[in-house]
């Protein structure tokens, strides 16, 4: 078993950013030891001796990033139908430090679905030279059409237990739903994902604050790109009537996706968001397309079968006629930044946002999500840029300087 300690590091933890050690052995963090306190080893044990000595010259030790909704990356789609292109995205994403992510699948046919669900059965979780794999989120395609954003709308429809359930049948790897709330049948759904354990999250709807707190109360937990594709306060027969957004304010515990982006919202809603929403609360996702980490030009939203034509520009995905974005171009390490450098908020609670928080949403923070003793040793190096110099999935080395 390799032994790993890195040393002279400014340790990102939960609550603050502390100069010590950490010592890795084979994939597991082993011990983590603040300047000035004594090791964690027990007195008359064997000392262990590392095998490799990293100097991290007073970098930041980070965990690794968690991407819980990205659709693609590096030229390649998550619903291209084939192996190499869910490996070719996870791969793009990793280099960007993202150590654990959740593939998204975007809402298609129920054939396209099925199709999708099954290929993703035949997928190594955990392969040698690649981030975590948690799972799959399924993103519709249960939508409102007033709110579909790039959501190709032919293939939009009503949750009903024919389809999800025979989805449902076919896998046990859905970690995440994302639904309109408010559809016919919507309330049986987020019942039966409930019982399965699975994240349910509002996502293309058209619900009032009312909805969204009726389905806060039967298990909702997330509200998907927040601040996109939902509502907020509008008129009804004169009365002002508040939407999902107010929503996800008011919940404390409802937690918020945002795509710091800086293009899907402006450092003033990301300031409000920091400014109202508890920082434990918020998860930064990519929501990234194909075009992610490729040059501009035009790309395919989706499967390159019967995929959307769209054009990468100016930092996010458009659709060809520019009325609306197409997701988002960005990967994790533009996220921790781009919101860190926005807000003021301290590197520690940005990288929460990145890391334990949407472990702790998905569940998985026994392992992930945290540089503690006992998790597996998902290590990132950056300097005060976010410029990542070496990347560690599961106690080895991904990326060196």
């Amino acid at each position: 078993m390799s032994v790993t300690l890195f040393n002279n590091a400014r340790i990102i933890t939960a609550t603050g950013v502390y100069p010590g050690t950490v010592t890795v052995s084979g994939r597991t963090i082993t011990d983590v030891t603040f300047s000035g306190e004594k090791g964690g080893q027990k007195r008359g044990e064997q000392k262990i001796h590392p095998d490799q000595v990293i100097d991290v010259k007073e970098k930041y030790l980070s965990p690794g990033f968690i991407d819980i909704h990205t659709h693609g990356a590096g030229g390649y789609d998550f619903m291209d139908g084939d192996i190499d292109s869910i490996y070719g995205a996870c791969l793009s994403h990793l280099l960007h430090g993202t150590t654990s992510i959740l593939p998204t699948t975007l809402t298609s046919t129920k054939e396209s679905l099925l199709d999708c669900v099954h290929l993703f059965n035949t997928v190594e979780l955990e392969r040698d030279g690649y981030p975590s794999i948690l799972g799959l989120h399924l993103e519709g395609p249960y939508f409102a059409d007033s709110q579909r954003g790039a959501q190709d709308p032919k293939y939009l429809r009503n949750p009903e237990p024919e389809e999800y359930l025979e989805v449902l049948k076919e896998t046990d790897r859905i970690r995440r739903w994302s639904f309109a709330i408010e559809l016919p049948g919507s309330r049986e759904f987020l019942r039966v994902l409930k019982e399965r354990g699975i994240v349910a999250s509002l996502a293309h709807s058209a619900a009032t604050c009312t909805d969204v707190f009726r389905a806060y109360e039967a298990g909702l937990s997330l509200l998907t790109h927040f601040y996109s594709c939902m509502t907020t306060v509008q008129r009804v027969n004169a009365f002002r009537v508040a939407g999902a957004i107010e929503a996800g304010y008011l919940l404390d515990d409802l937690y918020v996706e945002l795509i710091a982006d800086g293009c899907h919202l402006p450092a003033e809603l990301l300031k409000l968001v920091y400014k109202v929403k508890s920082p434990n609360r918020i998860c930064l996702v990519t929501d990234s397309m194909r075009a992610a980490g490729m040059p501009d030009g035009e790309y395919v939203l989706g499967s390159k079968k019967d995929g959307q034509r769209c054009i990468k520009e100016d930092g996010v995905a458009k659709l060809p006629d520019r009325s609306a974005f197409a997701g988002s171009v960005a990967t994790t390490d533009r996220l921790v930044r781009t919101f860190r450098n926005l807000t003021g908020a301290p590197i520690y609670e940005v990288v929460d946002m990145a890391s334990l928080n949407p472990a702790i949403l998905m569940g998985i923070d026994g392992r992930k999500g945290s540089i503690a003793v006992g998790k597996d040793a998902d290590i990132l190096i950056f300097d005060e840029n976010i410029d990542i110099s070496r990347i560690m999935v599961r106690g080895e080395f991904i990326k060196e300087s």
